[in-house]
């Protein structure tokens, strides 16, 4: 068997990242944190997440990320399944973030789009099926 463990993402701002995905992982904590260098410069990082699964942080990031309405190689989005879309977007809304866009109109799934603070595209996904052909479906 083989699952992601986690993704590592290099962002500006650590504070600022952490507040908005502990807006969507209230439940997740910071597991681990430290100081380094990178290639020669000084960083601060964190491992955010559950036991299983985590994000790292890396500060110090530079430039913009890639413009996500264009075709430039690197990262297009990342997403995670949950069973509460109406309470995540409730949480992210009293936080003050707001959707960027919202999926094509499916019976067997609802999914929103977020763009994090460093430019990081994070989608989410709510399953109305267990049966793979129907969650899985390409209807348009």
């Amino acid at each position: 068997m083989m699952r992601l463990e986690h993704v590592n993402l290099v962002v500006r701002d650590i504070e600022k990242t952490l507040h908005f995905y502990q807006t969507i992982f209230p439940e997740w904590k910071v597991r681990a944190e430290g100081r380094g260098t990178w290639l020669d410069k000084p960083r601060q990082w964190i491992h955010f997440g559950d036991d299983y699964h985590y994000i790292a942080f890396s500060d110090n990031g530079e430039g913009e990320n890639r413009d996500l309405s264009g075709h430039q190689t690197g990262l297009g989005h990342f997403a995670y399944v949950t069973d509460d879309m109406d309470g995540l977007i409730l949480r992210l809304t009293r936080a003050g973030y707001s959707i960027d866009k919202v999926g094509v109109e499916n019976p067997f799934r609802r999914n929103i789009y977020l763009v994090d603070p460093n430019g990081f595209e994070v989608e989410f996904v709510q399953y109305f099926s267990e049966k793979p052909e129907e969650r899985n479906n390409t209807l348009t």
